[in-house]
C-alpha cells in the first residue's frame, strides 16, 4: 500500500518484494537449488515473470543482459528468455518488451556498491558514462511508449536525454529518495558515501588497443574485495569494488593505468589484481565496440 500511494503521488517509488508477495518464489528457489534446476529457462521466466505481474504494472520492460558477465551469456539463450518474458506477459493483457543489452563488458566505469551510487547519481545529473547514459534512455523510451506520451522511439530517447541534462531527472530522484526516508545531502554531496582506505593500480602491461574487458572476471575481483558476497551469511562492504579507467576501443600505452582497486582488506588483494589484469585484453585497433542494445523483443 505504501509503495502504490507513493507512486500516486510522485510517479516513482523503489521497493523489494516482500514474503506478501509472490511468497512461494522463495520456496521455489530453494528446490531448483538442491534439484539441480536454477538454470532452467522455464523456472526463470516463471520466478521473474510472478514478482512483475504481482507487482500490478500494466507495462513492464525487461533489461535482458548477454556476453560474460551476463547470467545467461550465450545470445540464443539470452533471446529465448526475453521472447518467453514478452509472451507471457502479453498473453496476461500486459504491455512488455525487452531489450538484450551487453554485458560482455562492465556497464559505466564502477563496480561495487557505493561506487555505483556515485555514478548513477552524475548520470542523473547528465555527467557519467555514455553507455549508461544511453542505456537508461533505451529503456525508460520503452515506458514512455507504452504510457502514450511518445509515439516514435528515437523522440523518446530525445526527450529523456534532455530530462537527464536539463536537472528535471536528478530533481525527480531527490524526490524519490526523501519520500522513502534517504538521505538528501548525499545526492549533493556522494564524497559522503562510504570511501575504501587504500586503492591499487592495474597497470597496462603493453600499448595497443584494448579489444576486450571481461565483465565476469572484474565482478568476481570486485567480490573478492568484498562488494559482494559469496555466502548467504557473509558481509558486503559498501566502499570497496573496481574502477575502471579504460573501455573497449580505447586506445593504452605500456605502464599506464587500466584500472584502480578501492581496498579495504587486503587478503584477497593480489587474486582481485590478477583478475582484473587478466580482464583487460590488449590488441591491435582500431576495434568497435559491441552494440549496447543488441536487440529489441516485442510481441509485433
Amino acid at each position: 500500500e505504501e509503495f502504490l500511494s507513493l507512486v500516486k503521488h510522485s510517479g516513482v517509488a523503489l521497493a523489494d518484494h516482500t514474503e506478501d508477495i509472490v511468497p512461494a518464489d522463495r520456496l521455489l528457489y530453494e528446490l531448483r537449488d538442491v534439484t539441480a534446476t536454477v538454470d532452467s529457462l522455464s523456472l526463470i521466466v516463471a520466478s521473474i515473470m510472478s514478482k512483475k505481474l504481482a507487482g500490478g504494472a500494466k507495462g513492464i520492460v525487461i533489461d535482458v543482459k548477454t556476453g560474460a558477465g551476463a547470467f545467461l551469456p550465450k545470445l540464443a539463450d539470452s533471446r529465448k528468455l526475453a521472447e518467453l518474458l514478452v509472451s507471457i506477459g502479453t498473453h496476461l493483457d500486459r504491455k512488455v518488451s525487452a531489450l538484450i543489452t551487453d554485458m560482455s563488458q562492465p556497464l559505466g566505469y564502477m563496480v561495487g556498491n557505493a561506487l555505483e551510487v556515485k555514478e548513477a547519481i552524475a548520470t542523473l545529473k547528465g555527467e557519467g558514462p555514455q553507455d549508461l547514459k544511453d542505456l537508461c534512455c533505451e529503456l525508460g523510451a520503452e515506458l514512455l511508449l507504452f504510457s502514450g506520451k511518445e509515439s516514435a522511439r528515437n523522440a523518446a530517447i530525445e526527450t529523456l536525454r534532455g530530462l537527464l541534462h536539463n536537472g528535471s531527472a536528478l530533481k525527480k530522484f531527490k524526490e524519490m529518495v526523501k519520500n522513502q526516508g534517504g538521505d538528501l545531502s548525499i545526492i549533493d554531496d556522494p564524497l559522503r558515501l562510504p570511501t575504501a582506505a587504500t586503492r591499487a593500480e592495474i597497470l597496462a602491461s603493453h600499448s595497443g588497443t584494448l579489444v576486450g574487458v571481461d565483465a565476469l572476471a572484474v565482478g568476481r575481483a570486485a567480490n573478492l574485495l568484498g562488494a559482494g558476497r559469496f555466502v548467504k551469511q557473509g558481509t558486503i562492504d559498501p566502499a570497496v569494488g573496481v574502477e575502471l579507467l579504460h573501455k573497449v576501443g580505447d586506445h593504452v600505452q605500456a605502464d599506464e593505468p587500466l584500472a584502480v582497486l578501492h581496498v579495504n582488506d587486503a587478503t584477497n588483494l593480489k587474486q582481485a589484481r590478477a583478475l582484473v589484469k587478466e580482464a583487460y585484453e590488449i590488441g591491435e585497433g582500431p576495434i568497435t565496440p559491441r552494440p549496447l542494445v543488441i536487440e529489441r523483443i516485442t510481441e509485433d
